[in-house]
């Protein structure tokens, strides 16, 4: 081939390196799609994105200015944004049910906005031409033989933006725009995307932006966990939009005596463990991460984020007697909100027709870690320690950098060769029947039980409120098969579920040990051939290496529609000396049968 020419590549082959072929893998963990219906969504415009872009780079000499830069930031910014994306519930402000019905289409469409962000460079920043000086435009379709380019000098940086429109129906065809039309929120803030209007697209240009940050820190060598960290207010929306949701669908107000709070014409009285512990449950099962495990510092959070108004001497619990009109009077703690915070004045309900006194004799105590209000008999009674490990929000995204910072020689063989494309049929047309998330839980019953935990486990991960095989997952897929790692998937199901607080106190249990045993219950598990419940797991990254402990299904088709590949950083460990570890033995409490 004449010199300072470059050969056009097939998709495949241009996606073919292990680096590229682990991002790929990555972004598929990243949604809870079957190999059908990922091929469909996301395999085939990242083809054809690879198609067009071929060995271009994504700079003349910032980020990613190398041949291929640009397939490779095209690749990495999905991967961060899908990462990004699981952190929030999307679209802002609707019902739970409405949000799980139009999960896959806004990971999809953040998928998109991502990729497509920067396609426009090569429509009008790069001059592409053919050996015999005819010159190529991206709308004519892939290239289809030896090319050259080079950038142009009177180039306008910020015309790519809007160049996008020109190219984004070559990589997403009819259907998945049919698709993407009928979410109208979804629909608009990815148009404003692709019209490089960020600033108009809400929710998904923010994850747009911050992705892209986070792969040029990556490449420039900076720190990409600063681009990924979640602005400051976002905790103090997602606590108010959950009180904002409890207080609509699930909060008893006024009510003479089984109430959870009472509006008065200037306040807002909530029984602070009520609030505590229902607002902690909605939101973990709403995928958010980052509430703290105890009610201390729940309460503590909703005051540093000024939506607890604060006592006189600065604490954010108050003891206040209510007395109806009809002359019920008892007293509680609360928290204290201003009204205004919570609805507009149109919506406000009416106030109640009584008093809320508060209790002057001595200053509101913050309530202790192990202390609680038994909401129906307003007593304080002494609550077991919590064992439940703080919740922490993974904003590290340790196994992406970890994937990013390897050597192409260190990446297992990635298993991607199954993917098959699909024959021409609806999107998603091929999830199992009993994959509506909502409807899978309220099938098994909603009382605690292994079966409801199984259902809710199931739909966690096909909503990813769960995320499987990453840094900090609850879940793997090892041997074939579905690991879950102990006691914290145990110890994550009862924090979304208070109820079982009673349950496990009647057989004198942590609420999570009680779940375990239900669980061991239903006989899902493989046992080792010493008789032993519980499996050790090597995790062993390009870092360092770690050890879990965890229950081995014996198939994962109770989770899965289809497995997942096998976790390439664990392994199952040599686990039979282990029978006399009491120390395990304790932790786990998962072998006294």
């Amino acid at each position: 081939m004449p010199q300072g020419l470059t050969r056009p590549e097939s998709a495949a082959s241009l996606l073919a390196t292990p680096r590229r072929r682990k991002l790929l893998e990555h972004i598929w963990q990243r949604t809870s799609l079957s190999r059908k219906q990922f091929a469909a969504l996301y395999l085939t415009p990242l083809e054809r994105y690879a198609e067009l872009v071929q060995q271009f780079p994504a700079s003349e000499s910032h980020h990613h200015a190398y041949p291929g830069g640009m397939l490779d930031h095209g690749l990495e910014i999905v991967a961060y944004a899908l990462k990004l994306r699981q952190s929030h519930l999307l679209p802002a402000g609707v019902t739970p049910e409405a949000q799980a019905a139009q999960a896959e289409a806004w990971t999809a469409g953040t998928a998109y906005a991502a990729l497509l962000h920067d396609i426009g460079k090569i429509a009008v920043d790069l001059h592409v031409e053919y050996a015999d000086g005819t010159l190529w435009h991206p709308w004519h379709g892939p290239l289809q033989r030896p090319y050259r380019f080079r950038y142009r000098k009177d180039r306008e940086y910020r015309l790519h933006g809007a160049a996008t429109g020109l190219l984004y129906t070559r990589l997403l065809d009819r259907e998945i725009l049919d698709w993407l039309s009928s979410f109208t929120d979804l629909w608009t803030s990815l148009l404003y995307v692709l019209a490089g209007q960020y600033e108009h697209a809400g929710t998904l240009g923010e994850l747009v932006v911050q992705a892209d940050q986070a792969s040029v820190a990556h490449e420039l060598g900076g720190d990409p966990n600063k681009a990924l960290a979640a602005p400051k207010h976002a905790l103090q929306r997602k606590l108010l939009d959950g009180l904002r949701y409890l207080l609509k669908e699930e909060f008893k107000l006024n009510q003479p005596q089984a109430s959870d709070g009472w509006l008065t014409q200037d306040a807002l009285w909530l029984v602070s463990k009520t609030v505590s512990d229902r607002l902690r449950a909605h939101l973990l099962s709403q995928g958010i991460d980052g509430i703290p495990a105890s009610n201390t510092a729940v309460f503590n959070v909703l005051q540093d984020h000024g939506i607890a108004l604060a006592t006189p001497d600065g604490k954010a619990i108050w003891k206040a007697t209510v007395t109806s009109d009809a002359g019920w009077s008892h007293s509680f703690t609360f928290l204290k909100l201003s009204p205004a915070m919570i609805w507009e004045a149109a919506d406000r309900p009416a106030a109640f027709v009584g008093t809320v006194q508060v209790e002057s004799e001595e200053p509101a105590a913050q309530a202790t870690a192990s202390e609680a209000i038994d909401v129906e008999r307003g007593e304080s009674v002494l609550a077991p320690t919590e064992s439940a490990a703080p919740v922490t929000a993974d904003s590290s995204v340790a196994e992406l950098l970890e994937l990013l910072d390897s050597p192409a020689s260190t990446i297992p063989a990635t298993p991607l060769q199954p993917l098959v494309k699909p024959e021409p049929a609806s999107l998603l047309d091929d999830r199992p029947a009993d994959a509506t998330p909502v409807q899978a839980v309220h099938q098994s019953g909603s009382d605690p039980s292994g079966a409801h935990f199984l259902a809710w486990l199931r739909q966690s991960i096909q909503t990813r409120k769960l995320i499987i095989n990453d840094a900090k997952a609850l879940v793997h897929t090892v041997a074939g098969t579905a690991y879950l790692v102990s006691p914290g998937v145990f110890q994550r199901y009862a924090q979304e579920h208070p109820q079982i607080s009673p349950l496990a106190k009647q057989d004198k249990l942590p609420e999570w040990q009680w779940m375990q045993k239900k669980f061991e219950k239903l006989g899902l598990h493989r046992k080792q051939a010493s008789g032993l419940n519980i499996w050790n797991c090597e995790v062993t990254g390009p870092r360092k290496s770690r050890r879990l402990h965890g229950y081995l299904l014996t198939s994962a088709d109770s989770l899965f529609h289809e497995t997942p590949p096998d976790n390439p950083y664990l392994r199952l460990a040599n686990t039979e000396a282990k029978r006399d570890d009491s120390a395990l033995r304790a932790k786990n409490d998962g072998e006294q049968e």
